[in-house]
């Protein structure tokens, strides 16, 4: 294990209070990433946007390798239950997917066969496997409108309807009227009647 995944692994298990294989592979993926961006991780900047697919310590070991983070609008959940990232450079809008190879789990038994059970043996193995054992990538073309995403922030307006604050370009016009997602009918949540 190399110093840097050392201490990332260790910013990553103090957020938990523990250090756990998704979170190891959450590291590896920022640092994989990292190998084939123009630009240092972790960013200080907002350039890489990572879409990661599940939350969870996964979620927490890639933004603690590239800087990528809910906080600072650089991470988006798109919450599909899968231990998988995309990656997107916003100024060369290139895009890639990283996951577990398919037999991700088989290898690290297979890395630490004297391990005490499976879960210890994948936090040990994740940290040895090489990138191209350990992971599947490919360049994919996004299917959401990266711009949209990004917004303006600072952009900010009042709902017609609730009155709240609406940022970052979210807001609905509906017959003339400036409405958040919820009064426009379509929230994730609705009036409890």
């Amino acid at each position: 294990m190399n110093s840097d995944l050392a201490t990332l692994l260790e910013q990553t298990a103090a957020l938990h209070k523990h250090l756990c294989p998704r979170q190891v592979l959450g590291v590896r993926m920022g640092m994989f990433v990292a190998e084939r961006v123009p630009f240092e991780l972790p960013q200080s900047t907002k350039r890489l946007l990572a879409f990661v697919e599940t939350d969870g310590c996964f979620a927490d070991g890639v933004s603690v390798a590239t800087g990528c983070s809910l906080g600072h609008r650089t991470m988006r959940l798109m919450d599909y239950g899968k231990v998988a990232v995309t990656f997107v450079d916003t100024l060369s809008k290139v895009a890639l997917r990283i996951a577990p190879s398919v037999d991700a789990r088989v290898r690290a038994a297979a890395t630490v066969p004297s391990s005490a059970n499976r879960w210890q043996a994948q936090l040990e193995a994740y940290q040895r496997i090489p990138n191209e054992e350990l992971f599947s990538q490919r360049e994919v073309k996004l299917t959401i409108d990266l711009d949209a995403i990004v917004g303006k922030p600072g952009v900010r307006v009042s709902c017609s309807e609730c009155a709240e604050e609406v940022l970052n370009q979210r807001e609905v016009v509906k017959e003339g009227q400036v409405l958040c997602r919820s009064c426009a009918g379509v929230g994730y949540w609705s009036q409890r009647e």
